[in-house]
């Protein structure tokens, strides 16, 4: 099935509080990250090999133009964010590719979040230093 170049498709993404917007289209394998290039945003190759994953499972590398709007988190936390987002993007541009993604456990949001901190105590597990007597 061929797409049109002009014809962009959507997608979000969640990891921890980071969230991810993502905006695909047919062209020469351009990445934006907040209007940047993505090696000039991610200086680490760990990260963008984590965020453009589901495109290398989706055997489309440089087929694709990527726009990514990314906030909130750290840096992992929004490199999964972003993957998610490209995930259901890529399921909304062809839906073929959605069994392989799936089985990668890319379509999955990752619900761990940072525990909240507890009232009477110190942090969210830590207590306070109990004296028997």
């Amino acid at each position: 099935m061929e797409i049109d170049k002009s014809v962009e498709f959507f997608g979000t993404g969640r990891r921890k509080t980071a969230v991810a917007r993502v905006r695909l289209s047919r062209g020469t394998g351009k990445v934006f990250v907040n209007g940047k290039s993505a090696t000039d945003y991610c200086r680490d190759t760990e990260f963008s090999r984590i965020a453009l994953a589901p495109i290398c499972v989706a055997e489309m590398e440089g087929m694709l133009n990527v726009g990514i709007r990314v906030e909130g988190g750290g840096v992992i936390g929004q490199a999964g964010a972003i993957s998610h987002a490209i995930s259901r993007a890529l399921v909304a541009m062809q839906p073929e590719v959605r069994l392989g993604l799936k089985r990668a456990m890319m379509l999955r949001r990752d619900p761990r979040m940072k525990e909240r901190k507890k009232p009477g105590q110190p942090g969210a597990r830590k207590r306070f230093q109990f004296s028997k007597r």
